[in-house]
């Protein structure tokens, strides 16, 4: 399985998060569930949509305008070779010292999952795994 990391792939082993990031120390970030069938990722603009949305209502900024995050997304279905995925698109706040305040947050980061998962920092990390 292939991760896409910082505009890079990389094997699902070496795909790594920090333990800082406040998506996984607080629950601070977004999501969209996505799914592709038969090779076509079903009402992708309106899920991208609805993500810049919801990181606009917790002041988040995204890492990427919506149509690279759509780029990165498709391509890390073709690497992986997947028709038919389960999608989970997440922007997390990034890496902070630890405590609440959002302001020692320097770059968002987002996991997403292709059946599997796709992650962003403030460039974007996609994670795909199965």
């Amino acid at each position: 399985m292939k991760i896409y990391i910082d505009g890079k792939f990389h094997d699902k082993e070496d795909a790594k998060i920090s333990v800082f990031d406040h998506g996984v120390l607080y629950g601070d970030g977004i999501f969209e569930g996505i799914r592709a069938y038969n090779g076509r990722v079903f009402r992708l603009d309106d899920h991208l949509r609805r993500l810049q949305e919801s990181a606009a209502a917790v002041f988040l900024n995204l890492p990427l305008p919506l149509p690279k995050i759509k780029d990165a997304l498709l391509a890390t279905l073709r690497a992986n070779g997947l028709k038919d995925a389960y999608i989970r698109l997440v922007v997390t706040r990034g890496v902070g010292n630890l405590g609440l305040n959002p302001r020692s947050c320097k770059k968002p980061a987002s996991p997403s999952q292709c059946c599997s998962c796709i992650y962003m920092r403030k460039k974007i990390n996609i994670i795909s795994a199965c």
